[in-house]
């Protein structure tokens, strides 16, 4: 009879998602997700296939965690604009607030493997699209009440979208807030 698994493996590929996270995908080992995770070597590889399973797995996990945040952004009622600054200003504060700067989980695997890899590339873009569906919806809502003015709502939203990059890349090196919220209240004016 085969021995129950004593771990949870959902949080292990949590745990390894951090480890991603940090170290990107090649530069992390198995000797990393094995302390990361607390897994041996062996019980890391029967449970996940290899490195690169458990990359694409907790991609999938980052981008679960994004379509939440989302959706709960979705759900905020008040006016648009304070709601989508709101969104920018947390990215802003989270990306200072993080020892390591890590940025966007997402962003860090386009930026690291591009499209060489069509799997991840297409992880990423789900991860990007479910973040600019949602600021079009609240954009489209702004419009409808004539809080923001016409325009091509998506075109917007993947501005905003770009904002966001640049908060997670400007601010792996910022000193304080400044640059950021000039990132953020340029964005906001310009909706």
């Amino acid at each position: 009879m085969a021995r129950p698994k004593e771990f949870d493996p959902e949080h292990a590929v949590d745990a390894a998602m951090d480890v991603f996270w940090v170290g990107g995908y090649a530069a992390t080992s198995t000797n990393d997700l094995c302390e990361g995770t607390g897994l041996a070597r062996s019980s890391l590889y029967n449970t996940y296939k290899s490195k690169r399973d458990l990359y694409e797995q907790a991609l999938r996990r980052y981008g679960e965690r994004t379509r939440t945040e989302q959706a709960e952004l979705l759900e905020r009622h008040g006016p648009v604009r304070e709601v989508i600054r709101d969104f920018l200003l947390r990215a802003v504060d989270a990306q200072l607030a993080d020892p390591a700067r890590r940025g966007c989980l997402a962003l860090n695997a386009a930026v690291e493997l591009g499209d060489a890899d069509p799997a991840v590339a297409e992880l990423t873009r789900d991860d990007f699209d479910t973040i600019v569906a949602t600021m079009q919806a609240l954009i489209e809502r702004g419009q409808a009440t004539g809080e923001l003015g016409p325009g091509d709502a998506r075109a917007k939203a993947r501005l905003v979208h770009a904002a966001l990059t640049g908060i997670h890349v400007v601010g792996r090196v910022a000193e304080d807030r400044t640059r950021l919220t000039h990132i953020v209240d340029a964005m906001v004016d310009s909706l």
